[in-house]
């Protein structure tokens, strides 16, 4: 029988963002607020200039985007609902267990959701400054009104 603990689970991120870390994907999916204005809520794991790892909700669908500076991995833990990128005609349903990935600036789109909560575990390469998030449609949204943590952010700032 071993003397090893289980390590603690870290359920915040430290300012510092420490080198290693241990996550409780369905205890931080669970912390995200239930509704919200915006598309999506998050919260990072990890945020280096090489790669960030953020764990999300997404509220209602989410309009033809794309992201000038990082490729995105994104594995659905939770819900179920359709995606495409490149082009609508890629369109797909998701369920938990998959993994979708796009390169930089690659059209994307989650226009349907069949189950909440929608939940997905992100990794960016490199980091994904939140504010990198261009509609093919302005009509459609800001990084604003894409993401809770930009609600309150003027363009260009971090």
């Amino acid at each position: 029988m071993s003397n090893l603990k289980e390590p603690a689970v870290s359920r915040s991120l430290p300012h510092s963002l420490a080198e290693n870390g241990r996550f409780d994907i369905a205890a931080i999916a669970a912390s995200l607020p239930a509704t919200a204005e915006t598309l999506l809520a998050d919260h990072y794991l990890t945020d280096r200039p090489e790669a960030s790892a953020r764990v999300f909700r997404v509220y209602r669908p989410i309009p033809p985007h794309y992201h000038a500076t990082c490729d995105e991995y994104l594995y659905a833990f939770s819900g179920r609902g359709s995606f495409w990128m490149g082009e609508q005609a890629t369109e797909a349903e998701f369920a938990p267990g998959q993994v979708l990935f796009f390169s930089r600036k690659t059209i994307h789109a989650i226009p349907k959701l069949f189950e909440h909560p929608v939940v997905f575990l992100s990794v960016d390469t490199p980091r994904r400054d939140p504010l990198d998030v261009i509609f093919v449609n302005p009509a459609d949204g800001t990084p604003q009104t894409f993401m809770a943590r930009n609600a309150a952010k003027e363009p260009g700032s971090r």
